[in-house]
């Protein structure tokens, strides 16, 4: 198992007045990231955006001169994922769950969370049934989910893209890829656009080889493909799609993952120009001075630039402390829910006048969302292209939308 024990005490321990550190709680947090594989860079960036943020709440302090300490072990599967959240709670005895990257993961593990009453705040994975049909009170999101992607992204065909009637769509076959699909085709009826889907396809995560839905998806001749793929599968696919001049055939629209800066470095030159892509967080969006600084922040650690999902992990932090010091201590899991309904933070990717907040009633972080299209830019090297062009949706237009629960709830079940 790999396990990582992140903690300032030492440098604290140097910095601080002994009496200040001797008898301070240490409040755990229990973290799972994909470590590995064609999903590991997010689990690595989510690593060094924590210590970040760290540094940052434990320099402020906290309540009785307490410290906050992660761990964080690999997720691998469902199944091994639910078994580390519950060694966490029963033997590592921590305050929090925390983290993890896929949805599949993240709906195994909430029922941990509710089963044992410990808070799970999810900074990553994007699947909606979290904070829908499958929410429960001891849940929270630091990231934006699908809908609210999706939902954006329904605006932007509406206002943004003309002549266009045929749409096929290809994600992964699980919740995340599912839900996607079905939050457009909703955004779309919901907003009047008319419009015919030509194909569906589902491959699986981390497919290795996707020629023959590349090949049917141009038989298709769709005027939009959108891609809900993430991570490894993202560059895999246009790295494999591009020798069949996909991108010169249809419109290419990947907007809750695709404009990830992992995939922009990943593909370098090769990334396709013009193609309509967003992130949960962009490294030159919106030029506020807090952005550039956690962007700089994070590449001075680090020595390269983070992807979207480290900005997940870093609010999620923050979040988590700035309760406890709304509360006084971490031992009170029902005041630091309480706490945290309704919180506003300051994050990253709050343009100008905007504070995200968290939605009471779902426990969702409700966030302004920007598309936009490749463009060459090389000031966040090695990526050659990031994204311009942008346009962006208004937080209140996107989420809550309990119109939208009650549909997924009469869709999916409970």
């Amino acid at each position: 198992m790999k396990r990582k024990l992140i903690s300032l005490l030492l440098i604290l321990a140097v910095l601080a007045p002994l009496t200040a550190v001797y008898g301070a709680e240490t409040i755990k947090i229990g973290a799972l990231y994909t470590m590995t594989g064609r999903g590991g860079q997010y689990g690595k960036d989510s690593e060094v955006a924590i210590k970040i943020a760290l540094d940052e709440v434990n320099a402020k302090g906290l309540p009785g001169g307490a410290k906050l300490d992660v761990i964080i072990t690999d997720d691998k599967n469902p199944q091994y994922a639910v078994s580390v959240a519950k060694r966490y709670i029963t033997d590592e005895k921590c305050k929090f769950l925390f983290g993890i990257i896929s949805t599949g993961i993240g709906l195994a593990v909430t029922e941990v969370s509710k089963e044992y009453k410990v808070i799970f705040v999810g900074t990553d994975h994007a699947g909606t049934d979290l904070t829908a049909n499958k929410f429960q009170k001891y849940y929270f999101r630091t990231s934006n989910n699908t809908f609210q992607s999706m939902m954006a992204g329904a605006y932007y065909l509406k206002d943004e893209v003309k002549n266009w009637k045929k749409i096929a769509y290809i994600g992964p076959d699980y919740a995340y890829g599912r839900d996607q699909l079905m939050e457009l085709k909703w955004g779309l009826d919901k907003l009047g656009v008319k419009y015919q889907l030509v194909g569906e396809y589902w491959p699986k995560l981390y497919e290795p080889d996707y020629t023959s839905y590349i090949t049917a998806i141009i038989k298709a001749a769709p005027d939009i493909l959108v891609n809900g793929m993430w991570g490894g599968d993202t560059v895999s696919f246009i790295k494999q799609a591009k020798p069949y001049k996909l991108f010169e055939k249809m419109k290419y629209f990947h907007v809750d993952a695709g404009g990830n800066y992992e995939a922009l470095a990943a593909l370098g030159a090769d990334m396709p120009e013009g193609i309509i892509m967003s992130a949960r967080h962009h490294n030159n969006w919106p030029e506020t001075s807090a952005n550039k600084a956690y962007v700089q922040k994070f590449y001075k650690a680090a020595g390269r630039y983070p992807s979207y999902a480290a900005e997940g992990a870093y609010v999620g932090i923050h979040v988590i402390a700035e309760a406890i010091r709304k509360v006084g201590n971490a031992n009170d899991t029902e005041a630091l829910v309480k706490a945290m309904e309704g919180m506003k933070i300051q994050t990253p990717e709050d343009p100008p006048g905007f504070i995200s907040y968290i939605d009471p009633k779902t426990h969702q972080i409700v966030q302004v969302q920007a598309i936009g299209t490749t463009v060459k830019n090389d000031k966040f090297p090695p990526a050659k292209y990031m994204l311009g062009n942008f346009k962006v949706y208004p937080a209140d237009k996107l989420w809550p939308s309990f119109e939208y629960i009650d549909y997924m709830t009469k869709v999916k079940g409970k």
